[in-house]
Order: structure tokens, then sequence, then C-alpha cells
């Protein structure tokens, strides 16, 4: 294929022609056909791959994505990027991982509430629900996230803390709001400051920032989770594509990111420089802080070969999200995989993000 064939269909590679070859070239082109496939029977409006090992990239973009700077709704990848922004406290010893929540929230105690600890929050293991029970009303009103966090104070845990793993979207929360009490900013400038500025994340916004709603890629809201409004015609107002929504910037889930950006994001993880946190705090991050029998998690990070894809190692580490998102670095191989796509994750099985994602991996076996 030559170089003007691949510019034509929208793939961009750089760097080292050998270096793509060792990766199977055939199978990026079997991940980038899933995607192209897919927009064009209609099923996802618009999608961005992007791979990177070592020091060459392949990108394409799908459907209706302008470029592959296009920003994505990352939905709980998010969740890795606004704990980095709570790690840089972190490293300023501002926290430990034993210290109670209690010790910066004193409202969180009571019912084993003064047993959660930061560590908990991060690996979730606080007990602690993913969402509210009344999380659609909050988003009706258009609730802030200091509302949200003072409704996640007064909810009754789910098991004793460090007892049992379940997925808990609201201990992001909690944790993002003791990083807004220790650094004296919000989540959304905290996040910009100490996590997108040094990794020269050009591409990116925790909420909308400096970029305005048309700016960013329209999710698809029919089958989504129920959580985000999917299914309910009266949720316009509140659901992922949403002005209130998309300002709001949970840090569980309303980071805005293009794939390439994403990858840079992953990269400080998988080689870190020091750029946002210090080199022994990213390692720490993406290494498993869970017992035996719990799922595999670091900090912010699921770890392990969650990604269920052949190929890629147990050092592998990275996210999912709900509006159709993933993103995974292995350190083994030294390969970052990010597919960005607008189709809900719930929407169809399998996804096309994971099949994308399976073929990149199945490149390294």
């Amino acid at each position: 294929m030559t170089r003007r064939t691949f510019i034509q269909g929208g793939l961009a590679v750089s760097l080292g022609g050998s270096v793509i070859g060792a990766w199977r070239q055939e199978k990026l082109d079997e991940a980038a056909t899933i995607l192209s496939k897919s927009t064009a029977d209609g099923e996802v409006a618009a999608a961005v791959l992007h791979v990177r090992q070592g020091q060459a990239s392949f990108t394409r973009t799908f459907g209706h994505a302008s470029s592959e700077h296009a920003m994505f709704l990352l939905g709980s990848i998010s969740k890795p990027i606004a704990v980095t922004a709570l790690m840089t406290l972190y490293d300023r010893g501002l926290f430990q991982l034993d210290d109670p929540v209690k010790k910066f929230l004193p409202p969180f105690d009571g019912d084993h509430r003064g047993e959660v600890t930061m560590q908990h929050l991060l690996t979730h293991t606080s007990g602690l629900p993913d969402q509210l029970p009344n999380n659609n009303a909050l988003r009706k009103s258009h609730a802030s996230l200091a509302q949200f966090a003072e409704e996640v104070m007064r909810t009754p845990l789910l098991f004793a803390p460090g007892s049992k793993y379940s997925y808990s979207s609201m201990g992001i929360l909690l944790a993002s709001q003791i990083a807004e009490k220790l650094s004296g900013t919000d989540i959304h400038q905290l996040v910009d400051r100490t996590v997108f500025q040094p990794l020269k994340m050009e591409y990116a916004a925790q909420g909308l920032g400096r970029f305005k709603l048309e700016d960013m890629v329209p999710m698809q809201t029919d089958r989504a989770a129920p959580e985000s409004g999917g299914g309910d015609p009266t949720a316009k107002e509140w659901d992922w594509n949403s002005p209130y929504w998309r300002k709001l910037g949970a840090p569980w889930g309303g980071a805005e990111v293009s794939a390439p950006d994403l990858a840079k994001f992953m990269a400080e993880f998988m080689e870190p420089t020091g750029a946002a946190v210090k080199p022994e705090t990213a390692r720490l991050m993406v290494t498993n802080h869970n017992p035996p029998g719990f799922t595999s998690r670091g900090l912010g990070f699921a770890v392990g070969s969650w990604a269920g894809s052949k190929g890629c190692s147990e050092q592998t580490f990275g996210h999912t999200g709900s509006t159709g998102t993933i993103a995974w670095a292995d350190p083994a191989t030294k390969t970052i995989c990010v597919v960005l796509t607008s189709l809900p994750a719930k929407a169809v099985q399998p996804h096309p993000r994971d099949l994308a994602a399976a073929a990149v991996a199945g490149a390294m076996s």
C-alpha cells in the first residue's frame, strides 16, 4: 500500500515502517475495518482508532469524527484522569492512602463510613454504590457535583469497607471532592493544571473547559445506560449531549478528550516521566491493590489482562467507558490502544470498540 493510499484512507502512520510491520499491519487494518463497517452500516455514528508502539502511531477516523482531534465524552475513562489529579496531592504529602475519608469530609461518619479509607474509594471497595438511587432526579434538577456529594455522604453503604469489590462511581466523586478541598480549586481546573497541561493534551477538557458544546462529538443515546437517560425521551435536558451534563464535568464520566491525547495520558503510566505524578506514584497507580478473589484494580485504573484480548499481558492497565470507549496500555509490548466511539457500550454485544481493541491486541501475539 502506498503512502498516498494511507492518507486517502484516513490512516496516519509515522516513524518507522519496520515497527508497523512488527505490529502485523493486517491486524491493524482488521481493527480499522471493524470500525469502518460499523460506521458504514449506521451502527456507529463516529469513531477514532489510535494505536501507538514506541515512536510509531496508527490513526484512523470514521463516520462523523471530523479529525483525529475529535473530542469524545470518555465516560468512565474519566476516572483515572481525575484520580491522577488527586494523586498529585498525594505526591505533595497532603494525604495517605490509609487516611480515613472522614478526616477530610467529617460528615462522612457512622454506619461504618468512618472505616472507609482513600484506598477504598480508589479501588472500588468502599461499599458506596455506583450510582445514587435518586441519580436521575438529581440530573433532572441539574444538581451540582457538591449536591451529588452531599447525597453520597448520606447514602447507606452496601457492605463493610474492604469486605467486597463493587464498582463505584460515587467513590470517585468523593475522592474528587477531597481533591478540591485539599487543593482549594475545583476538579475541572485541577485536572487541567495537573494533568492536561503538563502532558500537553491540547484537545482535552474536564467538562467543556475552553471548548464549546459544538466542538464535541455528539454521543448516541439510544440504548444507553438508564442512569445516563437512555430510553427516556424526556432526558434531553440532562442526557450525555445536554449542555448541563457536558458542562458538569463529572469526575466519574465527564472528561472529553481526543484519541491521540488520551494516548499521551496512557503513555505517562507506561513509561513515567514525572510530568504529572512522580514516576513511583505512576507505577503505584497501575499496580493491583485488591486482595486475591477481588477484581484487580490499581488506583483509578483497571489492571491485568482485563480487556479480555488475546495478546495482552498481565501488566496491561486501562479503562472502558459506558459511552463506548476503551483505552489500554501494555508495558510488555509498549503498546497503547485507544478506541473512541459514539455508540453506548451496552447498545450491542460484542461492541465494535471491543472487537477493534481485540484485533489490535492480536497484532501483538
